[in-house]
């Protein structure tokens, strides 16, 4: 693909923009989330008891993590094209193995390969946005790319109901052939040797700013919570509802649908600012654990808690990413590397310890805890300080349009926008308080 081609940069952002929603619905969608779609059946042909559920489900972000310690150095010697690459491929491998496995040891190996995708995908694209985007464009991209989760879990469902049983199995090819096709287009997309090019805002250590606190406390507890979520979710409507009922699917595909307004992020915060979207994002997952903790046998609370978890969820990753970005705009993927390792944090502990609690005291009483950790986020709301990153303001009469300054639009009238790479300009500090 050509970035500076005539109809750049609208259909090139398009392209990257679609590349970025497979990549990241095929890595989280299916490679991370698919084990608790599919944990009834995987529990009933393995004989996998609450607590080693648990256990399994943080192993599974234990390779994420790992990815995540490497991510930060290896994109600014590399480029991101590379590593997405790795996490397709990492993706598709894991979930064949899932598909093959006879035995606990193999399973195991899978998911944890599978895991460690989202891992190697999804800071990378942070650095993408950031070279390949006019600024004013990013935030809105950057959400759009994150709602590839939703787009997967609502063909996951329906996948899910026609493979259940014994049928499982089929699922997981399925998956593992989405997420192959998945790797080859983001090869055809995205460019080689971008890491190169703005070596100095890709890698390294971001510079440390009090700013950061709530964001990396926030992204622990989002962890937890998330992870809890994706991982029993599924079981705690199974149990309520019973083996052989198709709520349970029909549940996970009301949430994929319901999550697809994750791609209005950009759009919401831009509008609303990160303190409101905040709030709202937290407020309405505290709501749906809760409403599983009280009532998972009843549709009308099951279908609510699926209406409420799947847009905040997803809003969630758009609003840390455009978090990150505000707050480390100098070092874009290293910075969101470490906002997404200390997601990581929250994903390994939230399962273990929460399936443990579980055990012995159900799994409805681990949802309202689970409730009363999102709630707790809703205390470490973004800084005023951030706003400084927001999107550009409007030009002044007789200035040049910020967009039209990074896609040469307002020099060259009568030729089309190019896209291209462009170089690293100044931005203000992150303490000067938004006009």
């Amino acid at each position: 693909m050509a970035w500076n081609s005539p109809d750049a940069p609208d259909a090139s952002v398009r392209r990257l923009a679609l590349a970025g929603v497979s990549a990241i619905g095929v890595t989280f969608g299916f490679a991370r989330y698919g084990y608790g779609l599919l944990l009834p059946e995987l529990r009933a042909e393995f004989g996998l008891s609450v607590s080693l559920v648990g256990l399994i489900g943080s192993a599974t972000y234990v390779g994420y993590l790992a990815a995540l310690l490497t991510v930060g150095a290896l994109v600014a010697r590399y480029g991101p094209r590379p590593l997405v690459l790795v996490g397709g491929l990492s993706a598709a491998v894991g979930m064949g193995l899932v598909a093959l496995a006879q035995e606990p040891g193999l399973l195991i190996t899978g998911l944890v390969l599978a895991g460690t995708s989202s891992g190697w995908a999804w800071a990378p694209y942070s650095d993408v946005v950031d070279q390949m985007v006019p600024a004013g464009r990013r935030e809105h991209v950057m959400g759009t790319i994150a709602s590839g989760t939703a787009f997967a879990i609502l063909i996951a469902g329906p996948l899910a109901l026609l493979a259940r049983g014994t049928g499982w199995r089929y699922a997981w090819v399925a998956f593992a052939l989405a997420a192959l096709a998945s790797a080859v287009y983001n090869a055809r997309v995205l460019p080689r040797g971008s890491g190169r090019r703005r070596r100095r805002r890709s890698g390294g250590r971001p510079t440390y700013r009090r700013s950061a606190l709530p964001l990396l406390l926030t992204a622990v507890l989002y962890g937890i919570v998330g992870a809890v979520y994706w991982s029993f979710a599924v079981e705690a409507v199974t149990d309520a509802a019973g083996t052989g009922s198709a709520t349970a699917p029909l549940f996970w595909s009301l949430m994929g649908a319901a999550g697809t307004a994750g791609a209005l992020t950009g759009h919401a915060i831009a509008r609303y600012g990160l303190n409101r979207v905040h709030a709202v994002v937290f407020s309405g997952v505290a709501g749906a654990a809760a409403l599983l903790g009280l009532a998972p046998g009843a549709l009308p609370a099951v279908a609510l808690s699926a209406l409420l978890y799947g847009p905040s969820f997803m809003a969630g990753s758009g609003l840390l990413a455009v978090w990150s970005y505000r707050v480390f705009p100098e070092r874009p993927t290293a910075g969101f590397s470490i906002t997404v390792f200390c997601l990581g944090l929250g994903t390994i502990a939230g399962p273990a310890l929460l399936g443990a609690y579980a055990e012995h005291h159900g799994l409805r009483a681990m949802f309202l805890i689970t409730a009363g950790v999102a709630a707790l986020a809703l205390v470490w709301a973004p800084s005023r300080s951030t706003r400084a990153h927001a999107v550009p303001r409007e030009p002044q009469q007789g200035r040049e349009p910020e967009q039209a300054r990074h896609t040469g639009a307002g020099r060259d009238r009568g030729r089309p926008a190019r896209l291209r790479p462009h170089a690293p300009r100044p931005e203000p500090p992150a303490s000067t308080p938004r006009a």
